[in-house]
């Protein structure tokens, strides 16, 4: 080690997962009661610290998996947080990362290991350190880009009605659309599909099976606008 290095402090690097799941139509993020000081008994986000030999991406991804047993989810980096009191156990820099965790797809039993549970945004409790803060600017981020890529299928069943689709939509942007509008819009992406399927759990007529087609998204240049 170089002088110029020893010279200088070293400081914790760790990660935070701001973890979305689309639960009971609400956008929902899942929370974890701390089993240690600081903060002991409180909710938070789950996180953990980076290795030495593991960059930011490989430590979020192990945080994400040993809390849903997920290993290929979708998953953005927020931003760094650094205020020099954010942990009063010691001096740390978090890097928060969101990801977006599919229909029933995260293993229970791993969430009741971590003593998790998922919580809707609406409804959001005070929480450890500067997460709630995290989890305000991944909400700015995802609904800043959910209109624009095909990101928010990740939450989704593989099929699904309109109806569904939309109330997604609904619930991340935090506004209510115009339902023909968005039908409209719809109809112009020849990416989501109507299949020959149809749900009748909310009708004895039923309502029809759409999927989103990722290869016809990329053959089209990527064009999506909802």
């Amino acid at each position: 080690m170089t002088e110029f290095y020893q010279n200088h402090s070293k400081l914790y690097v760790g990660v935070d997962c701001i973890i979305f799941g689309l639960i009971e139509g609400e956008l929902s993020v899942l929370l974890i009661e701390r089993r240690f000081d600081p903060g002991k008994g409180q909710l938070s986000l789950m996180g953990g610290f980076v290795e030495e030999d593991e960059s930011l991406d490989d430590a979020a991804k192990h945080v994400l998996e040993d809390l849903t047993g997920l290993s290929d989810v979708y998953m953005e980096q927020v931003g760094a947080f650094g205020d020099p009191g954010r942990d009063p156990g010691e001096r740390v820099i978090s890097v928060a990362y969101y990801a977006l965790v599919g229909f029933n797809e995260y293993d229970p039993l791993r969430l009741a290991e971590h003593n998790a549970q998922w919580v809707p945004l609406k409804d959001l409790p005070e929480l450890l350190f500067d997460h709630k803060e995290m989890v305000a600017l991944a909400l700015e981020r995802l609904r800043r880009k959910v209109t624009r890529e095909p990101i928010g299928f990740n939450l989704m069943p593989k099929l699904f009605t309109l109806s569904q689709l939309q109330n997604l939509y609904e619930t991340i942007l935090g506004e209510s659309l115009d339902k023909r509008n968005f039908r409209k819009r719809v109809a112009e992406m020849n990416c989501i599909e109507k299949t020959d399927q149809i749900d009748k759990s909310g009708s004895k007529r039923g309502a029809a099976l759409y999927k989103f087609n990722d290869k016809i998204y990329h053959e089209s240049y990527k064009k999506f606008r909802i």
